[in-house]
């Protein structure tokens, strides 16, 4: 049986070149809302699955991890960063089929450590709420 490629829910979204694991797992959408943090969304399939017949919670995880980094990534003029702590709260399921997104923020800057949060929408419906810090780390000489 083949298997549908996931697309987003309209032409605002637009394909994430993002290869290692999110190869696995996406492919992963972006949307530019505004003057806002640029949103992340998946369109989840049979590979998302749990034994619920929801979404795992592990790719709704992944999800935020990637959404919030790749903001914290842009808010450090494309240096590089690395997740420091995350944690996230479970509010809803996400149904298979349904596209899912996070719509990051950054909470607070220092010079050396950006806090960021964000909510995870299920077709409109809040699904959870996720919370990180991401370390600004040195750059390589070029």
């Amino acid at each position: 049986m083949t298997q549908a490629i996931p697309t987003p829910p309209d032409d605002n979204w637009h394909p994430v070149d993002d290869s290692g694991f999110i190869e696995h797992v996406g492919p992963l959408f972006v949307r530019q809302v505004g003057t806002e943090p640029t949103w992340i969304g998946f369109r989840p399939d049979q590979r998302h699955r749990n034994l619920n017949g929801v979404v795992q919670g592990g790719m709704l995880m992944t999800l935020a991890d990637r959404g919030l980094g790749r903001i914290a990534r842009t808010r450090y003029n494309g240096g590089p960063v690395a997740t420091v702590n995350f944690s996230y709260d479970f509010i809803g399921a996400a149904p298979l089929g349904q596209f899912v997104h996070i719509e990051p923020k950054v909470a607070k800057e220092t010079g050396t450590m950006l806090f960021m949060q964000g909510e995870v929408f299920c077709d409109g419906d809040l699904i959870g709420r996720a919370h990180g810090i991401w370390k600004k780390l040195k750059r390589k000489p070029e």
